[in-house]
């Protein structure tokens, strides 16, 4: 049947374009009947356009009269209002082809493929609804909603295609096959962004990571704003957009510093040897315990260890911890800390060690300069 569709139409077509030779190269062409008759076919035209355009415009306007200034902004209504208007579209182009000459067998195989597009549209509609109501309701990770959603619609519109073909006679087993054999040659010549695509499933279904988390993935600092097929999208605290394949975030190690909610924040700082490490603590604990955006709480108090007695120096560390919305401003944040801290242990006068160049001078060899881990309060001469 598709054969005989598409043979109709080119007949028809050269019927049109000889009839039109033929009367402009007829030596007694009548001109005031062409063009009577061409301008009763426009006038025929734009009457079944002002027909079905006043029937879309009566049928809105009773609806929204119905429902009310409000409600008729609302999405269903704007649905209702596009079905109108595809119906009034698809019947003035049904009624003005046949004005043309358009034969009845084509004229009904446009109609039902412009019925089963409506029905599919419909069915997205009702059934898009129901699955995102479902994935909302099971608090379903929105890359995963997304994805559900663009797969749903791709599959609805490779069927309404199909269906659609179907009823103008064309053989769609031949049409699902070729697409079958291009697909495969595809995925052959596009191996490395198959791999990304299914490497991106892998995550949205695994979650290693969600949108809003900050991870680090192939040494790469950041937090996570888009999840798509073939890329992991982050940006690091300098505003920078990095796309990470994802076919390597899948195979690299990943930090996620988000995944458990608070985090927490180590913090050294040394002193010199001759320093008593409980004073240093006393001295630092009310830096850590009045620092606005340092969590306390059961579990989340802030410490000062001993970390352990390095060459030179004391080594202690500050633990705290900030809240997940506080690691966009991790860095500024031990900056402020380990800059309270350091004045705090100054004006305590306890000391904190850096290192001199000491020069020993042996009358045997001469003047010989060493350079050894030696410290002293700041301000001494070495």
């Amino acid at each position: 049947m598709a054969e005989s569709f598409g043979t109709e139409l080119v007949e028809q077509l050269q019927r049109n374009i000889g009839d039109a030779f033929l009367a402009v190269s007829g030596e007694d062409l009548d001109w005031g009947a062409l063009v009577v008759q061409m301008l009763g076919q426009l006038l025929v035209s734009v009457i079944y356009l002002g027909v079905f355009f006043g029937f879309y415009l009566v049928v809105t306007g009773a609806i929204r009269l119905v429902l009310g200034k409000q409600r008729a902004k609302t999405p269903l209504f704007l649905q209702v209002r596009s079905t109108l208007r595809y119906l009034a579209g698809l019947g003035a182009l049904v009624f003005i082809l046949a004005q043309f000459g358009t034969s009845p067998e084509v004229l009904k195989a446009m109609a039902r493929a412009g019925f089963m597009a409506l029905g599919f549209y419909v069915a997205w509609l009702v059934l898009a609804r129901l699955i995102k109501d479902s994935m909302v309701r099971y608090k379903m990770d929105p890359s995963i909603r997304q994805l559900v959603e663009n797969l749903f619609s791709v599959v609805v519109s490779a069927l309404a295609v199909v269906t659609v073909l179907a009823q103008f006679g064309f053989d769609v087993v031949s049409i699902v096959a070729g697409l079958g054999i291009v697909g495969i040659a595809v995925g052959f010549a596009a191996q490395s962004t198959l791999s990304n695509f299914i490497a991106g499933i892998t995550l949205l279904i695994e979650r290693p990571f969600r949108i809003g988390d900050w991870v680090t993935i192939n040494g790469q600092d950041g937090k996570v704003v888009k999840i798509a097929l073939r890329t992991t999208w982050l940006r690091t605290r300098d505003n920078i957009f990095a796309m990470i394949p994802n076919d390597s975030v899948a195979s690299s190690d990943i930090i996620n510093y988000s995944a458990e909610g608070v985090t927490r924040l180590n913090i050294p700082v040394g002193i010199a040897y001759k320093e008593s490490a409980k004073a240093a603590r006393d001295v630092l604990m009310p830096v850590l315990l009045t620092h606005p955006e340092v969590l306390q709480g059961a579990g989340m108090e802030p410490r000062v260890l001993l970390k352990s007695l390095g060459d030179s120096s004391v080594n202690l560390e500050a633990k705290v911890w900030i809240t997940p919305d506080n690691l966009d401003v991790q860095p500024r944040i031990m900056a402020d800390v380990l800059e309270q801290m350091k004045e705090a242990l100054d004006a305590a006068g306890i000391e904190i060690p850096f290192p001199h160049l000491q020069l020993f001078i042996d009358d045997a060899k001469g003047l010989k300069p060493v350079l050894e881990p030696f410290y002293s309060k700041r301000g001494a001469n070495g």
